[in-house]
């Protein structure tokens, strides 16, 4: 029974006790703080004193070391031994006294007890908690208590009776009353007593209620939940509470209504925290929570034809406090309680749905048939609520459409909640299908009412039905389901419908204004942002028809935005708003045209142009416009509208930036003359460390990596700076400069964290996390055309003296710096001299990758010597003259960088030693060197002379080329045997036997002219007249390095390097007749091919060193069309080429056959594409590094030999499929390194082991029959001026 009258005593004796103990707990620390400061203060300060001091004398120390030297000397002072001896004499009494306190009340639980039943058996009010929680000591209503409670609640009672037991009930802990027995019964008076027309009563009632949702757990807090929802459904449903109609408006200041809207404020409120926490509960409380709710918001009464007779329902007063359904979008977040949501939608509730599209379908109604001048005001003044005190019909009939499309919206991202559509309405034949309220979305866009003359305010925005329909189509746009619903023929076409007809000359829609419109481009960039939506864009989707009379959406946009920037659209004529509409769709077409697709496409409009020229538009005013002076305000120094000018000016920039996304949109970007200007812009982003917009589908490093892809942009990268509206141009630091400056913080200088407490950790990697980004981004920089047009022709700068605070400016400053270290100047300017070395060779490693980089960095500063006598100075002494290499981090990197500089070989043919050594008494086996030549363990013993056999097949293979008298049979025929023959035994045919079909091919197919894209170009210089002739010393470099090749494989002989010199120089002057003179500060159009001519070099060992042969070939190869694509230099300066593609250093081979690669890797191998996205590498870079030295040291010999011949026979294209199948080969090391993010090192770094050519003739086949056409088209357009 003691249960049922109060605490027992025993417990009230342990809670005594433990009161007792955390009482004398806090008063101790408490005194021994007062006790410390006052001892100690003093002593504290001025030993701290004394640290400072000895700071600003000597260096400073670290926190910890400051603290532990304070303590240390007040530890060892005489005050501190005075405290702890009169400390303990003070503890030793109190705990004495403490422990005599607590055995005392330890021995007398009956007088515990004797107090307890003294007190139960008094009745008074101080029964209940004087406290504001019950933790610690819990005081329960007894069952009488709570009975007398209830009955002094019943509404007969007098108000003060009822008044005063409300007052006691909210002065106790909400706790202590919902866990009696009695609650059900006080429940039921409580709900019934919300109705009660006193404004105090019903005003405590609320604030215990809310009182309860912040302190009590959900299973109590469920319970007034419920009860209340069920109140408010009941009140909305009985008669006798006279619910006022919609027509009537809401009026906050009639208390009536006031106190309903209190009552759903607080189940709004509660709503939107109860998901936070519900699911730590059992899934039943979540249940009742939900369906509740739902009940209540499902209550509706008989619905009238007249919208003035409609009742003001329960979700009409929830839309005026949550207007935008963050209840439901916090319930249908997680997959816990969405489940449950969506379920009873389904199944009992789904009349809230129809409810919600019909309100939708109404406003539509309302929009198409009454003057926009009538309706406007609802959705200007919706977000002003808290400026007025009565909402009109009209404006609560608006708040609830937007209701109802921000809960529509949040159902259709899901699954289930597609499944409730089709919904059937009330008054209605057709049910509404899930397309049908998608297009009802996209006509609410344009039928809605907006402001056209002035920017909407913010807050009237957020709640127009353009903006919140915007933003429901956005957000499905990044969901799977789009592919489903949105994008579908039936929803893009009603989405550009208002566009095409304003093309064409007509009325878009009633009060389509130029808001709308931008509303309408921000959902179609987010289409075009996603690979499904361009799809739909660009080639229709299920549309049944692509015909010219029924263009797909990127056409019609393309259409549109051409006309808005020729200012050919009179409605918009002298707008205000104009540049906005313009922006907006000119980001929506470059963002398609930031693909390879999208950029085919869209060709035909000059898009490119028609936004340079706005740009130039734009940039005169801007140009005049002052720099703002230090200290003065922007807003008095530049006027509002110079700012919107400047912005306006920026925003074309970026969007032309888009097309540097691809090689051909790289081509066109330069013709338009305002690159310079889009690479400085790119720059001063870069610098910021500002990310792209989400819209973009590159990000500044793939653009830059594009962009670096060529001499011109290398340059631009070189010179660019901060644009001088955004900051004073003398302090641009350039692209390459801000790269290089990072860098150097990155691997000398350490982070600019706060103050070191304690030694950072050694780096264990050759190159520290720390630098990784810097050190990728300069691989991705130093691609051929940039290393050549960053370091031609430039000495280093070296110095006798290097001051340590001297930062790095450029490219030719780090190879000084960190690679070419010959003075001992050099080493003592860096911190960390072993870790910036290695980085250095590493950055060596990669850029030789590329044949030509290594060539001008051998022939301009003989950077192989360098490593050698480094080698040399890195030897021990031992046992007499015999000097041993010391094995260190340094010689190790410097050795492999040695052998791959200096030998020429695939896969086979070379072999690499390691950058990390071995377990065991060897740890590193591989010899090291220090002069030439090289230990013949680097050459691999199995590939020499192996080349030099025909095949057994070669015979009947050529045997039956002469069968046939007509070429093209002939030419057909051929192809078919090499198809055949690689198919059967593709290592079975030789370089040799590969040449001669060679031989035979051209000669026969030049008879052809549909065959020949080149003229003929009569050549007849003699020996004789180019001996005379110089090559380059990079030309001189290659011919070395080939002849060792050569010689490597036993397919040259002694004199090949005279006769490939010769060859050379014929080449040259063949060439030199087809070329055009350019002044340019490019230095790669300053004279001849920059790089060497691995073509040439190649085809040289492939007929086996015979010169007479091999220029006799190449001047019969270069009529035809794979001339242009696999000999890169025949284009150099080419006089076939458009003026402006000459000017612009661009190959064809960059920026048509590389475009083609990037074109169909997206479709071919989607995984590969994304993953060079996510690298911040462009795959044409590679490929362009590929093709440009012929495979040279990523293939064996062999292979190269399939390459070429698949090239000549089958035709240019092939190149483009060998491309995609080498990808596809390398697909999973290029997830994986793309996941350890290093995949622009392995790439350039590691040969194409286990590729052959003839393992994927068939897929290359595959390729052909699907993408010839468009291939050749391209590829044959080199020569034609583009628009």
């Amino acid at each position: 029974m003691a249960s049922h009258y109060g605490q027992d005593p025993d417990v009230a004796a342990r809670d005594n006790v433990l009161n007792l103990g955390f009482h004398f707990c806090y008063d101790l620390v408490k005194y021994l703080r007062q006790h410390i400061c006052s001892t100690l203060g003093s002593v504290i300060e001025e030993e701290m004193e004394k640290c400072v001091s000895e700071q600003s004398r000597g260096e400073e120390p670290g926190y910890d070391t400051v603290v532990q030297c304070v303590f240390a000397r007040v530890q060892d002072s005489a005050q501190y031994r005075d405290m702890m001896h009169s400390l303990k004499g003070v503890l030793t009494a109190v705990v004495g006294r403490m422990s005599s306190r607590l055995e005392e009340a330890a021995r007398s639980p009956e007088r515990q007890r004797k107090a307890h039943r003294e007190k139960g058996s008094r009745h008074c009010p101080d029964s209940l908690s004087d406290s504001d929680s019950s933790f610690g000591r819990s005081y329960k209503f007894c069952p009488g208590k709570l009975q007398l409670l209830a009955d002094q609640l019943d509404p007969r009672q007098p108000r003060e009776v009822r008044r005063e037991a409300l007052q006691v009930l909210c002065s106790a802990p909400p706790s202590d009353i919902l866990g009696c027995e009695n609650w059900a019964v006080l429940c039921e008076r409580l709900t019934a007593a919300l109705s009660d027309p006193d404004p105090v009563f019903s005003d405590r009632i609320l604030k215990f209620y809310a009182q309860t949702f912040v302190l009590l757990p959900l299973h109590m807090t469920k319970e007034i939940y419920t009860s209340l929802a069920k109140y408010l459904e009941l009140y909305f449903l009985s008669r006798e509470n006279h619910v006022t109609t919609v027509s009537a408006g809401v009026d906050v200041t009639n208390p009536k209504v006031t106190r309903l809207l209190q009552k759903v404020r607080l189940l709004s409120e509660y709503q939107k925290e109860v998901p936070s926490f519900w699911i730590r509960h059992p899934e039943k409380y979540m249940e009742e929570i939900v369906e509740s709710t739902l009940s209540l918001l499902s209550v509706e009464h008989a619905p009238s034809r007249l919208v003035s007779a409609q009742t003001l329902d329960p979700i009409c007063l929830f839309a005026l406090v949550d207007p935008k359904a963050v209840w439901f979008k916090k319930w249908t977040h997680a997959h816990y309680s969405r489940t449950t949501v969506l379920r009873l939608l389904e199944k009992k509730y789904k009349s809230l749905v129809a409810a919600a599209v019909q309100q939708c379908i109404q406003y539509l109604e309302l929009c198409e048939t009454v003057k926009a001048g009538l309706i406007l005001g609802q959705s200007n003044h919706c977000g002003e609520k808290q400026k007025t005190l009565y909402y009109s019909g009209q404006e609560v009939q608006y708040i609830y459409f937007i209701h109802s499309l921000c809960l529509l919206g949040r159902l259709l991202i899901y699954t289930q909640g597609r499944k409730l559509f089709p919904v059937k309405l009330k008054n209605r034949n057709d049910s509404v299908s899930l397309t049908d309220l998608l297009v009802l979305f996209t006509q609410l866009i344009y039928y809605s009412p907006s402001r056209p003359d002035t920017t909407p305010d913010v807050c009237s925005e957020d709640y127009s039905p353009a903006s919140v329909v915007t933003g429901v189509l956005q957000i499905l746009c990044d969901q799977e389901c789009a592919i489903q619903c949105l994008y579908s023929s039936t929803v893009i076409s009603a989405l550009l419908q208002p566009i095409r007809n304003l093309t064409n000359g007509s009325e878009a829609a009633p009060d389509c204004s130029e808001t709308t419109l931008v509303h309408v481009a921000g959902v179609l960039a987010r289409i075009a942002s996603v690979e499904e939506g361009l799809a739909v864009l660009l080639h229709g989707g299920n549309m049944s028809s692509c015909r010219e009379d029924s263009p797909t959406g990127a056409h019609v946009i393309a259409r549109f935005t051409k006309k808005l920037l020729d200012e050919e659209i009179p409605v918009f004529a002298g707008s205000a708003l104009l540049p906005a509409v313009q922006g907006a769709f000119v980001s929506v077409c470059c963002q398609m045209c930031g693909t390879c697709e999208g950029l085919q496409a869209l060709l035909p409009y000059g898009l490119h142009k028609a936004v340079a020229q706005a740009w130039r538009k734009t940039s005169l005013p801007s140009e005049r416009i002052p720099t703002p002076g230090l200290g003065s305000h922007p807003v008095s120094s530049v006027s509002q509208g110079s700012q919107n000018t400047v912005a306006w000016e920026e925003n074309l920039l970026d969007d032309l930036l888009n097309f540097a996304a691809t090689p051909k949109g790289l081509l066109l970007l330069q013709r338009t003359g305002v690159i310079n200007e889009c690479v400085t812009f790119m720059s001063n982003q870069y610098a910021r460390n500002l990310q792209v917009s989400r819209r973009k589908e590159v990000d500044y490093g793939v653009l830059a990596t594009q962009v670096a892809s060529t001499a011109a942009g290398a340059a631009m990268l070189r010179d660019s700076g901060i644009l001088p509206c955004v900051c004073d141009a003398s302090s641009s630091p350039g692209f390459v400069r801000a790269l290089v400056a990072g860098l150097w913080s990155s691997l000398e200088c350490g982070g600019d964290d706060a103050r070191v407490t304690y030694p950072g950790p050694t780096p264990v990697e050759p190159i520290d996390r720390r630098c990784q980004k810097s050190f990728l981004a300069l691989v991705s920089l130093l691609s051929s055309a940039a290393v050549y047009e960053l370091l031609g022709h430039r000495d280093l700068p070296s110095r006798a003296e290097y001051s340590l605070r001297e930062v790095p400016t450029s490219v030719t400053d780090i190879i000084d710096r960190l690679i070419i270290l010959d003075s001992e100047a050099k080493i003592h300017s860096l911190f960390n001299y072993e870790q910036s070395h290695i980085f250095g060779l590493r950055l060596l490693s990669v850029v030789c990758c590329d044949l030509d980089a290594l060539l001008l960095l051998e022939a301009q500063y003989q950077v192989s010597r360098v490593l050698l006598r480094a080698q040399e100075e890195n030897r021990s002494e031992t046992s007499g003259s015999h000097r041993d290499f010391i094995i260190d981090g340094l010689s190790v990197e410097r050795n492999h960088v040695l052998v791959r500089m200096n030998v020429i070989g695939g896969p086979s043919e070379r072999t690499l030693p390691p950058r990390v050594l071995e377990k065991g008494e060897n740890p590193y086996p591989w010899p090291m060197f220090s002069c030439y030549p090289l230990p013949h363990c680097y050459l691999s013993k199995a590939m020499r002379n192996c080349y030099v056999k025909q095949g057994a097949d070669l015979s009947e293979l050529l045997s039956c080329l002469t069968v046939s008298e007509k070429q093209a049979e002939w030419a057909e025929d051929c192809r078919r045997q090499l198809c055949t023959a690689m198919k059967a035994e593709g290592a079975g045919l030789s370089g040799g036997a590969l040449g001669e079909l060679l031989e035979e091919f051209v000669l026969h197919v030049t008879e052809i002219p549909s065959e020949c894209y080149f003229p003929s170009v009569e050549y007849t210089a003699t020996d004789a007249d180019v001996r005379s002739d110089s090559l380059s010393s990079m030309w001189e470099l290659g011919v070395k390095l080939t002849v060792r090749y050569g010689q490597f494989l036993g397919l040259l002989k002694d004199g090949a390097e005279s006769d490939l010199t010769l060859l050379l120089k014929h080449c040259e002057r063949f060439l030199k007749q087809q070329q055009t003179p350019v002044k340019s500060p490019l230095l790669c159009l300053q004279g001849a091919y920059a790089g060497h001519d691995w073509f040439v070099s190649s085809l040289f060992l492939m007929l086996s060193g015979d010169r007479e042969k091999t220029l006799r070939f190449l001047l019969r190869f270069s009529r035809l069309l794979a001339s242009a694509f696999l000999w890169l230099p025949r284009l150099h300066l080419s006089s076939y080429l458009p003026a402006d593609t000459v000017e612009s250093g661009i190959h064809p081979a960059y920026f048509c056959g590389t475009h083609c690669t990037e074109t169909l890797l997206k479709t071919e191998v989607p995984l590969v594409f994304s993953a060079f996205r996510m690298s911040g590498f462009a795959p044409s870079q590679i490929c362009l590094q590929w093709v440009t030295q012929c495979f040279w040291n990523y293939l064996d010999w062999i292979e190269i030999c399939h390459y070429i011949a698949t090239c000549v026979l089958l035709g240019p294209d092939y190149q483009v499929y060998i491309c995609i199948a080498v990808f596809k080969h390398l697909q999973p090391e290029i997830l994986q390194h793309t996941q350890a993010q290093d995949l622009q090192v392995f790439l350039k770094e590691e040969a194409l082991r286990g590729f052959r050519v003839s393992d994927h003739l068939e897929y290359m086949e595959t390729l052909e029959h699907n993408y010839r056409p468009a291939l050749l088209r391209a590829m044959r357009g080199i020569c034609v001026q583009a628009s």
